[in-house]
């Protein structure tokens, strides 16, 4: 049975306009020769060329002179190792070389897909049936480093969306690194990464239970010094950093708007991206305070299941995800907990379905596997697109099926509300599969979504088209559940 999809005439595309002020490090002897050159300039020649760059780039950005600042600062090791005082540089000076320690990245120049809608912790000042909604994008640029952009809109009683206008800046957070880390969950994370501990013990053997980021960076700093130490001891101790660097929250200023925010990658373990987060709203006792998000970190080799949370769209607390369940993509979190436990689907294996329980939102073990392909639109692999939501009939999970010529397509499952390891019914026939105009993108035939919200008795179902642009779609949800419900 086939059920009907309507799709609404709203496309979110890549704007290349969309700019960030990136560090930029050209290497340490080009680095040299670029300060020597600038601090052989007059003080009225530094302001003159700094003048002409603000003029240029000021307006591109919120307070690119703290910018320019910060940069410089990043480089302060290898100006005082050429025998200057850097505390005697002008601070004109200091911004001109910061502003040559930086460059512009446009964050959604190639793509902007893979949404997850979530519901506004606020909804004052709506009409009737209306609903203020948050999405995320993942957002591609040069490189096919991505990031997280948010947009803000209402739902109307028609499921119509209006979004707010986007803001003129885009603001990069302050990162804050975790305050401490506990031994024995660290020591277990080293473990799953495969990191010979003869290498790593020398280090933490003398670590306390609990222990500071500057801590173990420093102590880890001090042997790396030594030129005599082994290549693999040098890479087993920079997987330590790696790993301590992937714990850190994010401030954004509080006078930014929501479109403004991008978190961008910031640790070494998602150099080379944030993709595919996977937000809901969890409900705590029939509360929700809090946002939960499930992301992919990728360093060009390796990736890295994480955590990310927050309460209000400012402060984000981020956190790699531990244990034998916590491996692969498509990690999504449910919206609130099963008898007492949080509850996670994963994709371990890359082709199938699991469910995990866990006392604990960022350990989790013992995956049982609930779904594998079954119909031809999904041979490849089957795994979820988005949080499972919540219906009075059961837990609704949204899939994706990669069948052949890798063609995407998104399908419906339907799942028991106390034990959502029993599949009460699951459509044979894709629930969304790629039109014709949908077929050409950055990855072409592809159909795709990280969360999805009902509102008003609908299905708000957001999808990327081809992995360029996104768009969303409405599924009535008395048809949807009476198909799943006769498919059995």
């Amino acid at each position: 049975m086939r059920v009907a999809v309507t799709r609404k005439n709203v496309k979110f595309t890549p704007d290349s306009s969309r700019v960030v002020a990136r560090y930029f490090m050209n290497g340490e002897q080009r680095t040299r020769d670029m300060v020597s050159h600038i601090m052989v300039l007059d003080e009225k020649q530094v302001i003159h060329t700094l003048e002409h760059t603000l003029r240029e780039f000021a307006r591109r950005h919120r307070n690119i002179s703290r910018i320019f600042f910060k940069h410089c600062e990043n480089i302060r090791g290898i100006i005082e190792e050429m025998q200057i005082n850097y505390d005697g540089i002008s601070e004109e000076r200091k911004m001109l070389i910061g502003s040559y320690c930086t460059m512009e990245y446009a964050i959604e120049s190639a793509a902007f897909f893979n949404p997850s809608m979530m519901e506004d912790f606020d909804q004052s000042f709506l009409g009737k049936q209306e609903k203020r909604v948050i999405i995320s994008f993942r957002a591609t640029g040069e490189g096919h480093i991505s990031s997280v952009v948010f947009r803000r809109g209402i739902l109307d009683k028609n499921n119509d969306l209006q979004m707010m206008k986007i803001g003129a800046n885009i603001d990069k957070a302050e990162i804050v690194h975790k305050s401490l880390f506990d031994k024995n969950r660290f020591v277990k994370k080293l473990a799953e990464m495969n990191t010979p501990d003869k290498y790593t013990a020398m280090i933490l053997q003398d670590m306390p239970e609990k222990f500071g980021y500057e801590i173990i960076k420093n102590a880890i700093n001090k042997v790396l010094d030594d030129p005599s130490i082994s290549q693999d001891q040098r890479s087993a101790l920079e997987e330590i950093i790696w790993l301590a660097d992937s714990f850190y929250d994010i401030q954004f200023k509080h006078d930014s708007d929501i479109t403004e925010r991008v978190i961008f990658p910031i640790s070494d373990s998602e150099s080379r991206g944030i993709e595919d987060a996977r937000f809901v709203r969890f409900f705590d006792d029939g509360t929700s305070h809090k946002i939960f998000g499930t992301y992919t970190a990728y360093n060009g080799h390796v990736i890295m299941p994480k955590l990310i949370s927050t309460e209000d769209f400012y402060s984000f607390h981020i956190m790699p995800l531990y244990g034998e369940g916590a491996k692969n993509k498509n990690l999504a979190m449910f919206p609130r907990k099963i008898k007492g436990k949080y509850a996670m689907l994963s994709r371990i294996d890359g082709v199938n379905n699991y469910l995990m329980y866990s006392d604990r939102p960022t350990e989790w073990n013992n995956p049982l596997l609930i779904q594998q392909p079954r119909y031809p639109w999904e041979f490849t692999q089957i795994g979820n697109c988005g949080s499972p939501i919540w219906t009075a009939e059961g837990w609704l999970i949204i899939t994706h099926g990669v069948g052949a010529m890798r063609r995407y397509c998104l399908g419906a499952s339907l799942f028991d509300l106390d034990d959502p390891s029993k599949e009460i019914g699951r459509l044979a026939e894709p629930l969304l599969a790629p039109l014709e105009d949908e077929r050409e993108g950055y990855v072409p035939n592809v159909v795709y979504s990280c969360g999805s919200i009902i509102h008003n008795n609908n299905l708000i179902l957001p999808y990327a088209v081809s992995d360029y642009s996104s768009t969303y779609g409405v599924v009535d949800m008395v048809e949807l559940l009476d198909a799943l419900k006769k498919s059995k």
